[in-house]
């Protein structure tokens, strides 16, 4: 698809962005009316026949307002609930990506041609659930030098399924930014943000593994669809000597709001709800 809407066409009522999409792609109009307001389903409306559909600016009027089919991330301006169950829990700032064509045992050379677009994630954790989450146990193993025999090697396990994936952790948003208007997703300046108080500041270029390098692991052990989300990890830098770490923003005691900014991806900002 070669056609590619105005990055500067002015405001856009639901119906004629549908429009615009449609017709420069082969998603039928009603299906783009019907899912325009969500997430997931927007990448689907906008992933035709496998491919992803270029469309300079769209992504500025694609508001992430209810991530669908996502029913415990909250969006922006929503909510985190902290139960106390949940212990400790803390933000991490991180850019995520969102996968526009399917990925299988794919080269890092090509690994941008699977991405659609960039949106941002707080990686909402708690280290209390993760320390109930984690043991000890032996596991079996054939014995190296008799492969008749056994022998037990010591080992750990964590299980993040709650301590990384309780209900409105992992907010995302505000926007989805298509991958055309992102020239380098390695130099994007990250912050986090604590009432208002900076808690952190970095930039991608400092994550350790980098999109085309994780996208092509990934893929080596699971196919990626379109419409999955793939977090890139977290800023961790302070942003002054002598100030918190993001470990330090305890969200299970001294509530919100916390925000995430990408430079390019808008702010992602929650208030934080302390369920007593």
């Amino acid at each position: 698809m070669t056609g590619r809407a105005s990055a500067t066409m002015g405001p856009m009522n639901k119906r004629e962005l549908a429009r615009a999409v449609a017709v420069q792609s082969d998603v039928d109009l009603k299906t783009v009316v019907t899912v325009i307001d969500g997430f997931t389903e927007v990448v689907t409306a906008v992933v035709s026949k496998g491919e992803p559909v270029a469309i300079t600016g769209f992504a500025k009027f694609v508001k992430v307002n209810r991530p669908a089919r996502m029913g415990r991330n909250p969006a922006t301006g929503e909510a985190i609930r902290i139960k106390p169950a949940y212990g400790r829990c803390h933000p991490e700032p991180e850019l995520a990506l969102v996968v526009g064509r399917s990925a299988r045992e794919i080269r890092a050379e090509s690994a941008y041609d699977h991405v659609f677009g960039y949106t941002i994630h707080n990686d909402i954790t708690s280290p209390t659930m993760r320390g109930e989450d984690t043991f000890h146990y032996r596991a079996i193993h054939p014995a190296k030098d008799d492969a008749a025999r056994i022998e037990y090697v010591d080992t750990w396990v964590s299980y993040p399924g709650r301590y990384k994936n309780s209900d409105t952790f992992s907010p995302l948003g505000p926007w989805l930014v298509t991958r055309d208007e992102i020239a380098d997703p390695h130099a994007l300046e990250v912050s986090c943000h604590h009432k208002g108080e900076l808690v952190t500041a970095d930039n991608t270029v400092n994550l350790f593994y980098k999109v085309p390098e994780v996208l092509a692991f990934l893929s080596q052990f699971m196919t990626l669809m379109p419409g999955d989300v793939v977090s890139m990890g977290t800023a961790l830098k302070r942003s002054t000597p002598g100030s918190r770490a993001v470990q330090n923003v305890e969200l299970d005691k001294l509530g919100g709001p916390v925000s995430v900014s990408i430079a390019g991806l808008g702010t992602l900002s929650n208030p934080v709800e302390i369920v007593r």
